[in-house]
């Protein structure tokens, strides 16, 4: 039975489960985008976010609170450093999961893992997107169309 359980335990006793969720955040403020099981991505989605709003606040107290968690000097520097400064103004929601298939071995569920501000091709093609459309949907009102050019073949 499952009664009382708040997350997905991972199919691994709780040193197992601390060790994989510490090593996919290393790997994912490291690289800033993984491939790892969807179970897993949603695992570590809620792993890594409340340290990023931590990273948000650069003082000693919430360094030492992070470093609790990821254990690796790199990670600190690299989460204070150009992700902290990156999502600054971002209320939440740092990470982005991405299903990307099954894995054909086994047949698990695949997903891919991103922080949302690293991902410069997808900035750039909502920023363009975007146009002329609001968050409702309406549409606007239709702008008069020039008449087509004729060409001077066809005049002759």
């Amino acid at each position: 039975m499952r009664h009382g359980k708040k997350f997905n335990h991972l199919g691994r006793k709780k040193g197992h489960r601390v060790a994989l969720l510490k090593n996919l955040a290393n790997a994912l403020v490291e690289h800033k985008r993984i491939n790892t099981t969807l179970a897993k991505a949603k695992a570590l989605r809620v792993y890594v976010e409340p340290l990023v709003t931590k990273a948000k606040d650069n003082t000693t107290h919430s360094r030492r609170q992070v470093f609790k968690k990821l254990q690796n000097k790199d990670s600190i520097n690299e989460l204070f450093g150009p992700i902290a400064d990156k999502v600054g103004a971002r209320p939440g929601g740092y990470t982005r999961i991405i299903k990307t298939g099954t894995r054909k071995g086994d047949a698990a569920e695949m997903a891919l893992i991103e922080f949302v501000d690293f991902n410069d091709i997808m900035l750039a093609s909502a920023g363009s997107s975007k146009k002329g459309r609001s968050r409702r949907g309406k549409k606007k009102s239709k702008a008069a169309v020039p008449p087509p050019v004729a060409n001077a073949s066809e005049e002759e």
